[in-house]
């Protein structure tokens, strides 16, 4: 017997010293101390344009009768999704930043993951949400107030937050079940699953079958939905006979599909593809470009390229002379 004690005790001393892992090192987007100070301005000047533009298209839609809509309902919701996407990263970052200390709790970094997943997923949703609404819209004009009436909309957005909690939450049960062993230094900026994954010393076989699983579901499955609407949006249009109302179609369907290729085409290039594939440098830049930019941007797409938003806007600031001239 007292040959087995030692390994047994050993064994278990290495459990121990897996699962003891109580903060993790944020490695951030540059390691180089003069570079902080201008990492800091920027990161902070692109969160405070993300949360005003987001909550001025809230605040247009919400003040503006003529915007409740279906449409602007899903783009009043994407809008605080996106606010809610960078809050849940660019904060601590900056703090990191500001602070010289790069440490994120072993509990904070599952939360933030957790959330992060989830208003990432929330975003994809609306996004395809958004799509089917207009189909419904230009191609089933007549059929449009039973297939989109307040209790649809209401339906689809609570199966979108239900779905995208539901995701979140497997990955980050998944996540909590993994022992920590090959140091606690994350070549990232926040927590994000690939990263943390190669830190961890336990097999990560059913993470990675389920990140690919979920995220082919939900990214390629979305995608292809609004695909399958542009075809026939686009199909629809041609036939249009006045080619005013076809320019306007074009560019609303324009603003969504630019914001559509933007957030997917960058996703899927960091979640879909093998892991050897992986560069932590590229993997960064791509994060900063859909949970920064990305964000950032759709208030300028939606408003600039928007014949609606603009005078609801306009309207919210009061601007009614401006308006009304045309300016």
């Amino acid at each position: 017997m007292s040959l087995f004690s030692p390994s047994r005790k050993s064994v278990g001393m290495d459990r121990i010293n897996q699962s003891s892992v109580s903060e993790f090192l944020l490695l951030g987007l540059s390691e180089r101390p003069e570079q902080q100070p201008l990492l800091f301005g920027i990161f902070l000047g692109m969160y405070l344009v993300t949360v005003m533009g987001n909550l001025l298209i809230i605040l247009a839609i919400g003040f503006d009768p003529h915007l409740h809509t279906p449409v602007y309902f899903f783009l009043a919701n994407l809008s605080f999704a996106d606010g809610c996407f960078s809050s849940t990263i660019v904060p601590k970052m900056l703090v990191n930043i500001q602070t010289h200390n790069q440490t994120i709790s072993y509990v904070e970094c599952l939360a933030q993951m957790h959330f992060f997943m989830t208003f990432g997923a929330l975003d994809d949703f609306l996004l395809g949400v958004m799509a089917y609404d207009g189909y419904v819209a230009i191609c089933k004009p007549l059929h449009y107030s039973t297939l989109m009436s307040p209790l649809v909309c209401v339906l689809l957005l609570t199966a979108c937050w239900v779905l995208t909690n539901l995701a979140a939450l497997l990955h980050t049960l998944l996540m909590a079940r993994l022992s920590f062993c090959a140091g606690n230094t994350i070549h990232h900026f926040f927590c994000d699953m690939v990263p943390l994954l190669k830190l961890s010393c336990s097999d990560t076989c059913t993470n990675q079958i389920a990140l690919f699983t979920v995220g082919s579901m939900i990214l390629t499955g979305l995608l292809f939905l609004i695909i399958l609407s542009y075809a026939h949006i686009i199909s629809t249009i041609f036939r249009v006979p006045s080619a005013s109302s076809r320019q306007k179609t074009f560019s609303t369907c324009g603003s969504h599909l630019t914001v559509v290729f933007l957030f997917y085409g960058v996703a899927i290039g960091v979640y879909l593809c093998p892991p050897s594939s992986h560069s932590g440098s590229k993997d960064r830049v791509a994060a900063v470009f859909y949970t920064v930019v990305t964000p950032m941007m759709n208030p300028f797409i939606y408003s600039l390229r928007n014949k609606d938003m603009k005078p609801a806007l306009r309207r919210l600031f009061g601007i009614h002379t401006l308006s009304s001239q045309g300016l």
